[in-house]
């Protein structure tokens, strides 16, 4: 069984989720749509071994990879991206699981941040924002695994309030979440407005286009 703790998971200000500088420049977080599906199959290939092993607990290929990538964003849950500039540089994933052993309704958190922008708050911006978004559809515990050697991702979790321990080969931790309140209600919703605005944005020129209307013959 994983370790949990119960632990508050909205910031005390508001959330850095856009135009927060590091030092790769600007960053903006948001959530992930369809039309995001060439960024994140691009994500997803540029990993290194390392990195894409520890996203899928498995040595995983370019092919399996970018057949994955392809569902990312269409199957059950969210999924939420940070850019750096115009180019996607992490990810994060919150899968529903069901009803755990206690009755808690739970959700799986995946991580991905690509070498080179580790180091940086990325990873704490990604999950601040899904525990926020799991709280509001009344998810009561988020679930993380992660490989032992994983010694970021287990400090990340540590700061959220949830011990790591190590079953069979991986190391899994629980987050216990507040129940939704008003206040994060509202503040999902300001958000995800903002999110549709930037997708819609970052759509090329020819998609936002309107096809010609056929001639009357």
């Amino acid at each position: 069984m994983s370790l949990s703790s119960s632990v508050p998971v909205v910031p005390a200000g508001p959330s850095p989720r856009r135009s927060v500088g590091t030092r790769h420049g600007a960053t903006s977080l948001r959530r992930l749509w369809p039309s995001d599906g060439p960024a994140v199959r691009a994500f997803f290939l540029r990993l290194d071994p390392e990195t894409r092993a520890s996203r899928f607990m498995a040595a995983v290929g370019d092919r399996a990879a970018a057949a994955y990538a392809e569902r990312a964003t269409v199957m059950s849950g969210m999924v939420v991206g940070i850019f750096v500039g115009d180019t996607l540089r992490a990810l994060g994933e919150l899968r529903p699981l069901g009803l755990g052993p206690s009755g808690a309704r739970r959700a799986e958190v995946a991580l991905t941040v690509e070498q080179g922008f580790r180091r940086a708050g990325l990873g704490s911006m990604l999950l601040r924002r899904l525990a926020e978004a799991a709280r509001n559809r009344g998810l009561a515990e988020l679930c993380l695994r992660c490989l032992p050697h994983n010694v970021a991702m287990r400090r990340l979790v540590s700061g959220f309030g949830a011990g790591m321990r190590l079953d069979g080969g991986e190391s899994e931790g629980t987050i216990r979440l507040a129940p939704a309140t008003p206040l994060s209600l509202w503040r999902e919703g300001v958000e995800t407005a903002l999110d549709l605005h930037l997708a819609v944005a970052a759509l090329p020129l020819s998609l936002l286009r309107s096809p010609p209307r056929p001639r009357a013959a």
